[in-house]
């Protein structure tokens, strides 16, 4: 049997295959997106902690949707210290509900929402806040993971509980995949992998309906490309009005 690094990305591999297996649910987040700009409406996106990796891929990104807006996670980024404090304000109740209330989304708007676990209170109160408003939700999350675990919401719920469509990142229970000759702990989290596989997945497919449908995206061109910065502040000036992050 093969361990170290050849068994996690092995892991890697297999995390990847779930996540192309989830096509069916890709293909529906993105017709979600696609009808939200056709109707002239915003995009946003929201994760905590390491969960907000998955925005970050996607927003200003070569490559990436100009229209994805992203809502800050206040005090569970790594930028915060202690980095522990991040798992305290993940469970703190009514944040969510707030983050999402101070942002620029209405009622129409499409909203990502990541979590591994799905499990913590920020996220459950911003899924509930998102149903109030009127916006529709795509989860992103592990089907094996939160399936196992209980809710640390009041309520009960989880994230799979309140989305109109939810994408699996291909992780399994506990996150980690990488098996260690006698070290009985796995190393090795998929969840960003596979989580960044499955948004830009989600964006792909997005504008290829968009073009599709007779609609040019505005897509970013890498910085280091000539002639990109015309394209992207003529792209950016064209979409200003749901573009939130300028």
């Amino acid at each position: 049997m093969k361990f170290g690094a050849a068994n996690y990305l092995e892991g890697t591999a297999a995390t990847l295959e779930k996540v192309r297996a989830d096509i069916a649910n890709i293909k529906k987040a993105a017709a979600i997106l696609a009808e939200t700009i056709r109707a002239g409406k915003s995009i946003f996106s929201f994760g905590a902690s390491h969960s907000f990796m998955m925005t970050e891929e996607i927003v200003y990104r070569s490559g990436g949707l100009m229209l994805v807006n992203p809502i800050q996670p206040q005090g569970m980024n790594l930028a915060v210290r202690p980095l522990t404090l991040t798992s305290e304000m993940e469970r703190l109740p009514g944040l969510g509900s707030l983050l999402l209330q101070q942002s620029p989304a209405r009622s129409g708007d499409a909203l990502i929402l990541t979590s591994t676990s799905g499990r913590n209170t920020v996220i459950v109160d911003m899924a509930l806040e998102a149903q109030k408003i009127g916006l529709r939700v795509i989860a992103l999350t592990a089907l094996d993971y939160t399936k196992n675990i209980s809710s640390r919401h009041p309520s009960g719920k989880k994230l799979i509980d309140l989305c109109e469509v939810v994408v699996d990142n291909g992780a399994p229970y506990g996150d980690a995949v990488g098996e260690i000759e006698n070290f009985p702990q796995k190393v090795g989290a998929v969840s960003s992998v596979g989580g960044c596989a499955a948004v830009n997945a989600i964006i792909a497919e997005t504008v290829q309906l968009l073009v599709a449908a007779g609609t040019v995206p505005p897509v970013f061109m890498s910085a280091n490309l000539d002639n990109s910065d015309e394209h992207n502040s003529t792209m950016l000036a064209a979409n200003k009005e749901r573009i939130h992050y300028l």
